[in-house]
């Protein structure tokens, strides 16, 4: 009888959990992609430049390169789920909305790196974060928009 009784309590919890994500999807999507895209982005950089002893805003370019490639692909398939024909237009789309963000990278990286000294592992975790929080909202209004709803 008990172990029914736990069995239920945890089908219970699943089914909420189930609803969370599916209530949630497209985010819960981004920050698991956004995670793994930034792991992408940092493990690059952190070979290029300290492994591969590469200057740090040339690891830095490096980097997002990689990580906009893996972020497209993860994006348009598992985040915004676009079917959309026009992939030429969506990619430029995409790469342009990154350019900007690499753009902001760059600054806080020189800013945090060349004027305040920080340690550049460091300086390249928090630019990430802010990052990955515009390149959110640069998807969702500008690349995967939907029927011009978004």
């Amino acid at each position: 009888m008990a172990l029914s009784w736990r069995i239920r309590i945890i089908s219970l919890c699943m089914e909420k959990i189930v609803k969370l994500y599916e209530k949630n999807k497209e985010i819960i999507n981004y920050l698991i992609f956004g995670v793994l895209t930034t792991v992408v982005n940092i493990v690059v950089f952190a070979v290029c430049a300290d492994g591969l002893k590469i200057q740090y805003l040339i690891s830095n370019v490096v980097a997002w390169v990689a990580s906009v490639l893996f972020a497209y692909v993860t994006n348009r398939k598992y985040v915004f789920e676009s079917n959309s024909e026009e992939i030429g237009k969506e990619m430029t789309k995409f790469f342009s909305s990154r350019l900007s963000t690499l753009a902001l990278d760059m600054i806080v990286m020189w800013l945090l790196v060349d004027v305040l000294t920080a340690n550049n592992l460091v300086a390249k975790v928090f630019a990430n974060v802010l990052v990955v929080i515009a390149n959110y909202i640069l998807s969702k209004l500008f690349v995967f928009k939907k029927g011009g709803k978004q």
